[in-house]
């Protein structure tokens, strides 16, 4: 599931880069509030945890491997750490507002937060995690097919052009 709420984490950062043009103008305070109240609906809270979570394990990681002895202590630090730097994962929750303020008018994002309050909207937020775990799952299926045949295209490309690959 961590991985799941990694990939929404991003997912949900980049969105923003999709959604539209930017606004000329700086948001206001009272769009950012807007569009902070956005990315909370949307559980951009929950979704930023694992990002932090996931940078402290790597980091153990790598420092297990050249010291295998310090597991212990690493774990103990790991632990510590977790609790200092999951508060952090604010900083990206604001800059997911932020993102969404500068790419939506205040109207708009009123519309969205009115959306994601209403019975369809809830429905969308609860059923959204499983869409997309679903559709992360069928693109790891799929791209190593696709990765193949455009493997196999490259040869026979290649083939007729001279080059065995």
């Amino acid at each position: 599931m961590n991985t799941f709420f990694a990939r929404l984490a991003a997912i949900m950062l980049a969105w923003p880069l999709l959604a539209g043009a930017a606004l000329a103008q700086q948001p206001t305070a009272a769009t950012l509030a807007t569009a902070k109240e956005l990315v909370v609906l949307k559980g951009g809270n929950r979704m930023f945890e694992p990002v932090m979570i996931r940078i402290i394990e790597q980091t153990k990681a790598a420092l297990l491997q050249t010291n295998p002895q310090l597991s212990k202590d690493l774990n103990d630090v790991g632990t510590q750490l977790r609790t200092e730097y999951l508060p952090r994962t604010g900083e990206l929750a604001n800059e997911a507002a932020r993102q969404y303020a500068q790419r939506f008018s205040d109207a708009e994002l009123k519309e969205l937060v009115t959306f994601y309050k209403s019975p369809l909207g809830q429905k969308m937020l609860a059923q959204e995690p499983q869409v997309l775990d679903a559709t992360f799952t069928f693109v790891e299926q799929w791209g190593p097919r696709i990765a193949e045949e455009v493997m196999n295209r490259y040869r026979a490309e290649m083939k007729k052009k001279g080059h065995d690959l």
